[in-house]
């Protein structure tokens, strides 16, 4: 274990054994030094937690919390593993190139293992409310999770998901972007979750690819397509769902930092935003 203390949040670094996965997983804890009131701490949990130390995200989340953009805030920002292909895919099963086979062992990791620490850990009986999110695969990860179990996790961040994800190479014949896109299909086979909220991030530049040559590239493409699933199971957007797009951002980390406190502040809109 190790903490430091830097612009006002404290980071405390664990290795958490997980019996799950197989492994000792790295999580960095972001929170603030003081909290006047525990009661009104929220908890979001990130995937690909490596990459908010290269944002600086201590300065980030300090910044937000001391001009009250943000209610208070604890993150567990979660360090994939070397098999991160296998464990961000998704609870019901691998794609149609058997990646994410560890999607269901990596969602017990979150529930019965990384949950019950933190809870024991920071000595917290509730927090005021729970969330997901990651980038790329993780987001596709974090949305999966969070969409299975909306007992626990009421909102959901979604940077430059991997939601092309699919059970039948695009290329086949008779591939059907309705049938065989994974979370698309996921979401139209499900039911409403009342009080969950979606928060989805693009950039223009994350991808080059346009398998159907309507001049909009497939990120975009997959992300407005599960929206309007999401339309059609009784969510609304604006008020359920935020969609953020940047011009000229790429599939990396300085274009989700960038996003981030867009996403922090559209979740845990703080005083400081009224």
């Amino acid at each position: 274990m190790h903490t430091e203390i830097s612009t006002g949040i404290m980071v405390e670094t664990i290795a958490l054994p997980s019996e799950h996965l197989g492994r000792t997983v790295t999580v960095n804890f972001y929170q603030p030094h003081q909290t006047a009131q525990p009661a009104a701490l929220s908890l979001l949990l990130v995937n690909d937690g490596q990459d908010l130390e290269a944002m600086g995200f201590d300065k980030m989340l300090g910044y937000l919390s001391e001009t009250r953009q943000i209610t208070p805030l604890l993150v567990a920002g979660i360090h994939c593993g070397e098999d991160r292909l296998n464990e961000y895919g998704m609870a019901i099963g691998p794609d149609f190139k058997g990646r994410g086979t560890k999607g269901a062992e990596y969602q017990r990791f979150i529930l019965e293992e990384l949950l019950p620490f933190i809870y024991g850990h920071f000595r917290i009986s509730e927090f005021k409310e729970r969330a997901y999110a990651g980038f790329s695969l993780g987001g596709l990860s974090a949305m999966d999770i969070t969409w299975n179990h909306p007992e626990v996790f009421s909102k959901v961040g979604v940077f430059s998901g991997s939601l092309w994800w699919r059970s039948k190479d695009k290329d086949a014949k008779d591939y059907n972007g309705d049938k065989h896109r994974m979370m698309h299909q996921q979401v139209r086979a499900g039911e409403y979750h009342p009080g969950q909220r979606f928060f989805f991030q693009c950039g223009t530049l994350d991808e080059t690819e346009d398998r159907n040559r309507n001049g909009v590239i497939d990120s975009i493409d997959d992300t407005i397509d599960l929206m309007r699933e999401l339309l059609q199971k009784g969510y609304r957007d604006g008020r359920d769902m935020q969609y953020f797009q940047l011009q000229k951002g790429k599939h990396d980390v300085p274009t989700w930092a960038k996003a981030l406190p867009t996403f922090l502040k559209w979740g845990f809109r703080g005083p400081g935003e009224e």
